[in-house]
Protein backbone atom coordinates (compact mmCIF):
# COMPACT_ATOMS: atom_id res chain seq x y z
CA UNK A 1 0.00 0.00 0.00
CA UNK A 2 1.76 3.79 -0.82
CA UNK A 3 1.97 5.94 1.50
CA UNK A 4 -0.79 8.57 1.62
CA UNK A 5 0.15 12.22 -0.35
CA UNK A 6 -0.67 15.28 1.33
CA UNK A 7 -1.56 18.47 -0.33
CA UNK A 8 0.98 20.58 1.49
CA UNK A 9 3.63 17.84 1.25
CA UNK A 10 4.99 14.74 3.84
CA UNK A 11 7.55 16.81 5.39
CA UNK A 12 5.83 18.75 7.86
CA UNK A 13 6.96 18.84 11.86
CA UNK A 14 3.89 17.52 13.85
CA UNK A 15 3.17 20.18 16.04
CA UNK A 16 -0.18 20.86 18.42
CA UNK A 17 0.14 24.65 17.36
CA UNK A 18 -1.40 23.29 13.67
CA UNK A 19 -3.74 20.57 14.90
CA UNK A 20 -7.22 19.66 13.97
CA UNK A 21 -7.94 19.19 17.39
CA UNK A 22 -5.72 21.82 19.39
CA UNK A 23 -6.96 26.12 19.63
CA UNK A 24 -4.26 28.43 21.26
CA UNK A 25 -4.80 29.73 24.40
CA UNK A 26 -5.68 33.30 25.10
CA UNK A 27 -1.89 33.86 25.97
CA UNK A 28 -0.48 32.41 22.97
CA UNK A 29 2.25 29.89 24.51
CA UNK A 30 -0.11 27.01 25.27
CA UNK A 31 -2.69 25.03 23.31
CA UNK A 32 -6.15 23.79 24.48
CA UNK A 33 -6.41 20.04 22.78
CA UNK A 34 -9.49 18.19 22.74
CA UNK A 35 -7.53 14.82 23.08
CA UNK A 36 -4.83 16.81 25.65
CA UNK A 37 -5.52 18.76 27.52
CA UNK A 38 -3.33 21.85 28.13
CA UNK A 39 -0.05 21.30 26.31
CA UNK A 40 2.93 23.04 25.25
CA UNK A 41 2.98 24.74 21.39
CA UNK A 42 5.69 21.90 20.29
CA UNK A 43 4.44 18.97 21.69
CA UNK A 44 2.47 16.55 19.80
CA UNK A 45 0.69 13.09 20.17
CA UNK A 46 -0.39 10.40 17.77
CA UNK A 47 -3.84 11.88 17.27
CA UNK A 48 -1.78 14.75 15.23
CA UNK A 49 -3.66 16.11 11.85
CA UNK A 50 -2.07 18.63 10.32
CA UNK A 51 -4.40 21.91 9.68
CA UNK A 52 -3.23 23.83 7.16
CA UNK A 53 -5.34 26.71 8.30
CA UNK A 54 -3.97 26.89 11.64
CA UNK A 55 -0.38 27.26 10.48
CA UNK A 56 1.26 31.08 10.54
CA UNK A 57 3.69 31.14 8.02
CA UNK A 58 7.16 32.63 8.51
CA UNK A 59 8.03 36.44 6.94
CA UNK A 60 9.38 36.00 3.93
CA UNK A 61 12.69 38.16 3.22
CA UNK A 62 12.26 41.49 1.10
CA UNK A 63 13.82 41.35 -2.10
CA UNK A 64 15.98 44.39 -3.64
CA UNK A 65 14.80 45.58 -6.66
CA UNK A 66 16.98 47.41 -9.30
CA UNK A 67 15.47 50.48 -10.31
Amino acid sequence: MAKKKNYFGNGIAPSCSYCQFGDRSKDGDKVVCEKSGLVETDSSCKKWVYDPIKRIPKKQHEIEQDD
